[in-house]
């Protein structure tokens, strides 16, 4: 799992400049997901805060239809995302927890995420929208067959770029 260093994270400048899927993922995920559920590519989709419990660190906000979701990996399962997230976790502090709540506010104003200590998109160094949008473009939506595959489940691929 990957670890901003606190002299680029308090940096706003030098968090600009990372690449997309750090930047994304480690400080503006808010913003990811806002810029998503505006037009997402596919139905049903609404926002998800995992909020550590208290003591803890490691929130993280994305996008989910409830089976699907949507964040700086791009599309998978969501219960995949969420076992991956709490692994990382978890393996930096064993004991570490946190509650999943549906957003009930919206992901793009300033006013609503301060009120939650996330940053609204004037407090970056660039606006972080465009960015965000380019880089949602750039992933298409997954596709899903018919069939069933090995492990009884439902084939879910994500087309190629």
């Amino acid at each position: 799992m990957f670890e901003p260093k606190q002299t680029v994270k308090n940096d706003p400048e030098k968090r600009w400049y990372q690449s997309d899927r750090v930047f994304f993922g480690f400080g503006a995920c808010h913003i990811l997901a806002g810029v998503f559920l505006e037009d997402p590519p596919l139905e049903g989709f609404y926002g998800e805060w995992i909020v550590p419990a208290k003591g803890y660190s490691g929130t993280h906000i994305y996008a989910t239809n409830g089976v699907l979701a949507f964040d700086f990996h791009g599309y998978s399962y969501r219960e995949n995302l969420l076992a991956k997230y709490w692994r990382g976790q978890q393996k930096r502090c064993p004991d570490w927890a946190a509650t999943i709540i549906e957003i009930d506010f919206h992901l793009l104003d300033t006013a609503e995420l301060s009120k939650r200590k996330h940053l609204g998109a004037d407090q970056y160094f660039n606006d972080p929208r465009p960015r965000a949008k380019q880089f949602i473009s750039a992933i298409k939506p997954p596709t899903f067959s018919r069939g069933r595959n090995a492990a009884g489940g439902h084939a879910c691929q994500t087309s190629p770029k």
